[in-house]
């Protein structure tokens, strides 16, 4: 049984919570408080972990076979939450790849890796409002409910 067929998309609850997720990022992302990519994730935590507020692990149905992403994975959740730093997985990578302006790649260029984000602290309380509480108390709420890693399935719109 997979996450996705534990926790179902449509909840209304999981609704806020997804758009909360897209609103933190796209302001993370226009602040420049977005690390992008596992390797840069890694290197920011090592460097500075006490700057992360939230880690978003993305994945969909064709990455739970790459074991070395798995092993990234469990690695960088082990490293949050030592750190007390926020987690949270997600579905929908093609919606995660339009909120942040990531489309298709110049031609010979990588394609951007969107499975590993941080969002670190703004030190204002500017955009603390544009969904960041709702995330960390969702996060909250499911270690309460010894869900260590919560999942949102981002929705296609």
């Amino acid at each position: 049984m997979t996450l996705e067929e534990l926790v179902p998309c449509d909840s209304s609850k999981m609704q806020a919570v997804s758009e909360a997720v897209e609103r933190v990022l796209v302001a993370a992302q226009r602040q420049d408080r977005l690390t992008v990519g596992v390797y840069e994730s890694a290197k920011l935590m090592n460097v500075d972990p006490d700057s992360v507020v939230l880690c978003v692990l993305a994945t969909d149905e064709e990455d739970e076979g790459d074991i070395a992403l798995q092993i990234h994975f469990t690695l960088i959740q082990a490293f949050c939450c030592d750190n007390d730093i926020h987690i949270l997985r997600v579905s929908g990578m093609q919606r995660l790849a339009a909120i942040l302006g990531g489309g298709e790649p110049e031609p010979g260029a990588e394609p951007r890796d969107l499975h590993c984000l941080l969002v670190t602290n703004p030190h204002t309380d500017a955009w603390k409002g544009q969904g960041l509480a709702e995330v960390a108390s969702y996060c909250a709420e499911s270690r309460d409910r010894n869900q260590w890693v919560p999942y949102v399935c981002l929705q296609e719109r």
